[in-house]
């Protein structure tokens, strides 16, 4: 059985303004991968290291699929909003 694959992200989002073109530039990947999102935003409270303004959690089908996604054309494009308009600590990862 394939385990899941997770994108796990502390996000500081710098330009509230315009950061909502990178959640609609992101929706085309995360449609064609299959992402859910766990966890996307919300009340957190981060106790230990460094502190974000936002915590997400994606899962994915498999790890390759989560690898898939962030590589793919659809979400790079994404990426480069995401980075004009936050300052990101993100990781993927196998889970259960």
């Amino acid at each position: 059985m394939t385990k899941k694959g997770y994108w796990m992200a502390m996000v500081d989002i710098t330009e509230p303004e315009n950061y909502p073109k990178y959640v609609a530039a992101n929706a085309k990947a995360f449609e064609k991968y299959g992402a859910r999102f766990l966890v996307r935003g919300g009340q957190g409270e981060v106790l230990e290291g460094p502190a974000a303004s936002r915590l997400v959690v994606i899962e994915f089908d498999s790890y390759q699929t989560a690898l898939d996604c962030y590589h793919s054309p659809e979400y790079q494009a994404a990426l480069k909003l995401r980075r004009q308009f936050s300052n990101a600590h993100f990781a993927i990862v196998e889970g259960a």
